[in-house]
């Protein structure tokens, strides 16, 4: 049976892995044994991506490698590399390589792109610290695979969302949000079309190619947060402009409010042929709602 190597066996990739342990024998690399991992059938591997030492039980396992972890959060300067990558590439070379290996990117390698149509041969210009350390990771990855003969494929996602994971905390608190006339595009992915997505590039992923890993959903972001505010029944957030907005939000907020693009996502769906289960966000936020008033 092939094996599979999970780095980052997060919220997204548990979703999926029970498809996955029906098609591979599954190994992850994990900080701590989890017990609902094993009940799984999951083989856990004890290590640490920060600590070289602790990975060298990596090397030769597996045939494919799905990447999701995030780099260090840590500076990057022009022209670092994101560490915790380029160690699992360090062990993966010791020995027989994978023939495959599936990151999971952001869509914030793009930068501004000022509400523009994106596709994936659009040159990355990623404005934040973040963004930075995915564009190091995929390089990296990408050098390794045309080095090593391992296909590389890139799944850059955008915001992540599922009926457990939404921004509802952001509406009770009141946080304002952009006037109309200066809103910003935004991307939105289930994290279920996500994990399937992560599956349909490990079966059909093309060589050193890079996905938008977004659904259907042409939408400002004020639109998306008063579709919740109205689905949950919560006060509409209060507008305000961009100056206004510079005062009174956080940096890390205002960070995704001075991003704005819309993802193309027909590679998703024509090479990896991806039937979106939850094709926009209507859809998405109904079975939120569902889900909500079956377990209240």
């Amino acid at each position: 049976m092939r094996r599979l190597l999970i780095i980052g066996c997060g919220d997204v990739v548990r979703r999926v892995l029970p498809q996955l342990v029906r098609r591979w024998r599954v190994f992850a690399l994990v900080r701590e044994w989890d017990p609902a991992l094993r009940a799984l059938g999951v083989v856990q591997i004890t290590g640490d991506l920060d600590h070289a030492a602790s990975l060298r039980r990596l090397a030769g396992l597996a045939h494919a490698v799905l990447h999701s972890a995030p780099p260090a959060d840590e500076e990057v300067k022009p022209g670092a590399a994101d560490r915790r990558t380029r160690r699992l590439i360090a062990v993966l070379r010791r020995s027989s390589l994978p023939r495959r290996l599936v990151y999971i990117s952001t869509s914030g390698v793009y930068g501004d792109c000022a509400g523009d149509r994106v596709f994936e041969t659009r040159t990355p210009l990623p404005r934040t610290a973040r963004a930075q350390r995915r564009v190091a990771a995929e390089d990296l990855l990408r050098r390794f695979g045309a080095a090593s003969g391992c296909a590389i494929s890139i799944l850059r996602a955008p915001g992540i969302y599922a009926a457990d994971r939404l921004p509802l905390e952001r509406l009770r608190r009141g946080l304002p949000l952009l006037r109309a006339e200066e809103d910003i595009y935004t991307n939105h992915i289930h994290a279920e079309d996500l994990g399937r997505a992560c599956i349909a590039a490990l079966e059909r992923g093309g060589v050193g190619r890079a996905y938008n890993a977004s659904d259907d959903s042409d939408i400002l972001m004020g639109d998306w947060f008063g579709k919740l505010a109205d689905a949950f029944g919560l006060p509409q957030p209060p507008r305000v402009t961009r100056a206004e907005a510079e005062q009174v939000l956080p940096p890390v907020q205002l960070s995704f409010m001075r991003e704005s693009r819309r993802l193309d996502n027909t590679r998703l769906k024509r090479e990896l042929r991806l039937a979106l289960k939850y094709p926009n966000v209507d859809v998405g936020i109904a079975d939120a709602k569902r889900k909500t008033a079956c377990s209240g």
